[in-house]
């Protein structure tokens, strides 16, 4: 896409049908403006508070005109700064003070704003009729209203300044400015967690941080201090097992499920409570990058994931996610073999499937990095009427401590004042001071019961709309103790190992010879192998052994469970919709190029959604065979196959002979084959295939004139008579996004 093409604007999405409408109509919620009130709302609220400096004078931050900001106020020309100079002070104390601390997790993220809007009539199966029955959170059952929405996506371990592409868990937090108030819904790219209660949580962040003698290593799980912690803990065998997949490595922000990770109520108008675990899932299907990838990206691109998700916004495209629940009452919760409460479980869809209720869409991206990104503070308690909390222990101590780190970072208790944390809905109460304090309160009275203010501000009833914790009956003595229902640590670990395919599994036993390798201690290496992956599965840990200098077990673990059941939903190779919308092609081309090819096939990608970026070996207009020129989008220097989705060699022999001389344009064609992504050529673009000597695939024939040669995700046909067919193929072997039945062996690069 050039920059004189208009964006693409992706199709309206008609699958929802009457039952998924999201058309606006009628205010039909308690509390609700409908429609787009709520976003124009917000949107005027942070408006307000957005400067422009264009053609304005410059002043201090008292209002005085300033004549010089170059040069401070000195005795002479060569003495000493005189402190006099307010403005010099003024100046040096805003940037020595303009960070605040970052996140002790979570510190690397990006964000967007966009919206949440509930469908009309979702399918919650035969046991509720509809979300009214169990919720009276309007937020999520009137289809009339948008909610504006800002989401944060981040890496866990790492520092503000370390790579997108580590191996990591991601972040995945919402904020609702709901008409009821913010509704932060503070999850993951993963379902389950590491630990159990929140008591373990700093030893946990301990050590999987640098280790304290060195500060060594950044944003990575690879050494001691976090496999010791490992294989001493049971319970974090399940999330171990996600980790070292590709869910690891996520391949952009759009394509990244997220979970509410506890079990949450929901509860209605009559105080009546279901539990409800929360899902995202991406509209663009879940995909992953390979580690060879991620490693390069971290010199090519540290900001792949983060500039992405600007790309995408900015090109006209919008991320969209379906908000999906599984809902079960307490009996159902009795009855399963696993304990709701415990964090290191997920609710098998095979139980319980997820039932879409709404969708949301990015649109929007920050104006101001810091007063955006950096100044969100999320809070799981923050929650809204019809929606409550488990005793998950884990859910329970981060309602203590997100609030407590808030006030470290932001040093004051009014951080939900700032712009982007403020909500929509008007705030009244009696804390009028504080490092901070965005409003003045009038009047004398701050303080409750009062006379003087005629008792104002007034507390709301329930049944107006004011907020009631769920009546649950809680008996039991003081105890530091922990549930025999969470002591099971290996079922749902071998459930999703036994879900995997082949190439995930392997991607795993690869993931773990890497981490563990970087572990000096054999003791720690070999608790991990005999006393966790040998009780998740034997020929894993076998498989695992082999390639950290373990000795194999001989038997299964004690522990390791003996059931084979599957959960289709946990592979990511089931979850790649037909769709190729916002992946980004690759086509390498050179002075000579053939016009047709070009023309014809990106005119076909874009219709089909995709971003198709020009490649050649330096910047400036390149003429085609014919005549028409293009300009490239990026030169070798700067492209890499790792930050592309497909790669495609149009023909034209002058092209051609000239990428046949160019290194770079070979190793991307083998790199994009290494790490199985689809490649095209058509006509002489053939030739740099055969140079790169791909391995064990079948490449269009001279005599097959007229065929389309499909073997392992690669598209090749010798003449453009029928561009309609190549080009067909090609788009279905893109939207397979990866190629895992490729033999890569041989391939350099």
């Amino acid at each position: 896409m050039s920059d004189d093409d208009p964006p693409f604007e992706p199709e309206p999405d008609e699958s929802n049908d009457e039952t998924h409408a999201t058309d606006g109509g009628s205010d039909s919620g308690s509390g609700t403006s409908g429609d787009d009130a709520g976003e124009d709302r917000k949107q005027e609220q942070l408006d307000s508070a957005r400067e422009n400096p264009e053609g304005e004078q410059l002043t201090s931050d008292h209002g005085v005109k300033i004549s010089d900001t170059d040069n401070s106020l000195k005795a002479g020309e060569r003495g000493p700064t005189i402190m006099e100079d307010f403005h010099f002070r003024e100046k040096m104390t805003q940037f020595d003070h303009e960070s605040i601390p970052e996140r002790v997790v979570h510190a690397r993220g990006t964000g967007a704003h966009g919206y949440f809007q509930p469908y009309e009539d979702p399918d919650l199966g035969d046991e509720y009729d509809d979300l009214e029955e169990v919720t009276k959170a309007t937020v999520l059952t009137n289809s009339d209203q948008k909610t504006p929405v800002f989401v944060r996506f981040s890496t866990v371990v790492g520092s503000r300044g370390s790579s997108d592409t580590v191996r990591d868990v991601r972040g995945f937090a919402t904020k609702f400015y709901t008409e009821e108030g913010n509704w932060d819904l503070v999850g993951n790219n993963m379902p389950p967690f590491f630990i159990q209660d929140a008591m373990e949580f700093p030893d946990l962040v301990h050590a999987i941080k640098p280790e304290p003698d060195d500060g060594i290593p950044q944003a990575s799980a690879a050494h001691d201090t976090f496999w010791d912690f490992a294989s001493l803990k049971p319970e974090i065998t399940h999330m171990i097992m996600w980790v070292l997949s590709g869910r690891a490595l996520p391949r952009a922000y759009r394509m990244m499920q997220g979970f509410g990770v506890h079990t949450f109520r929901l509860v209605n108008d009559d105080g009546e409570s279901v539990f409800v675990k929360f899902h995202w899932t991406p509209k663009l299907g879940t995909h992953q990058l390979v580690w060879d990838e991620t490693t390069k990206l971290w010199g090519k691109s540290s900001d792949f994931n983060r500039k992405g998700l600007y790309d995408v916004i900015e090109e006209g495209y919008e991320p969209e996610w379906e908000l999906g629940v599984q809902l079960f009452d307490e009996e159902r919760a009795e009855a399963f073999d696993f304990d709701v409460l415990d964090p290191t479980k997920l609710v098998p869809e095979t139980e319980v499937p997820v039932r879409p209720i709404g969708r949301m869409v990015l649109n929007e991206t920050p104006d101001n990095f810091f007063a955006e990104v950096e100044q969100v503070a999320f809070h799981p308690g923050n929650v809204v009427p019809g929606i409550d909390f488990s005793n998950d222990p884990l859910l329970q101590g981060r309602l203590f401590s997100y609030q407590d780190t808030q006030l470290n970072r932001f040093n004051s208790a009014n951080w939900d004042e700032i712009p982007i944390n403020r909500p929509i809905t008007e705030r009244h109460n009696n804390q009028r001071a504080g490092f901070m304090r965005q409003e003045i309160n009038e009047g004398k009275v701050s303080y409750k019961p009062n006379s003087i203010g005629d008792d104002d501000p007034q507390e709301v009833p329930e049944e107006e709309g004011g907020y009631e914790h769920y009546a649950e009956k809680v008996d039991g003595k003081k105890i530091r103790n922990r549930s025999e229902s969470f002591e099971d640590h290996f079922t749902q670990a071998r459930l999703f190992w036994n879900s995997m395919s082949e190439p995930e599994k392997q991607n795993i036993v690869d993931a773990a010879h890497f981490e563990l390798g970087k572990v000096d201690r054999t003791e720690i290496r070999e608790r991990m192998v005999y006393d966790l992956f040998n009780n998740v599965d034997h020929e894993f840990a076998k498989r695992v052994a082999e390639g950290i200098g373990v000795d194999p077990p001989s038997e299964p673990g004690d522990e390791m469970p003996t059931h084979d059941r599957e959960d289709p939903s946990l592979s990511m190779e089931n979850r790649t919709p037909d769709t190729i919308e916002t992946r980004k092609i690759a086509v390498l081309l050179d002075d000579g190029f053939d016009d047709e090819h070009v023309s014809t096939l990106r005119s076909a990608l874009e219709e089909e959604g995709a971003r198709v970026k020009i490649i050649s070996r330096i910047l400036g207009e390149k003429s085609g065979a014919d005549g028409e020129t293009v300009d490239p989008d990026q030169h070798h220097v700067a492209a890499a196959s790792v930050a592309f989705d497909a790669v495609v060699v149009p023909g034209g022999s002058e092209s051609v002979d000239a990428l046949l001389e160019q290194g770079h344009a070979r190793q991307f064609v083998a790199e994009a084959f290494k790490h199985k992504k689809p490649i095209a050529a058509l006509g002489e673009g053939i030739d740099l295939l055969e140079a790169v000597e791909l391995p064990e695939v079948a490449l269009a024939g001279d005599g097959d004139a007229d065929a389309v040669a499909v073997d392992q995700g690669v598209v090749t046909s010798r003449s453009a008579d029928d561009l309609e067919a190549f080009t067909e193929a090609f788009v279905e072997a893109i939207a397979a996004h990866r190629h895992w039945e490729r033999s890569v062996k041989g391939v350099s690069a």
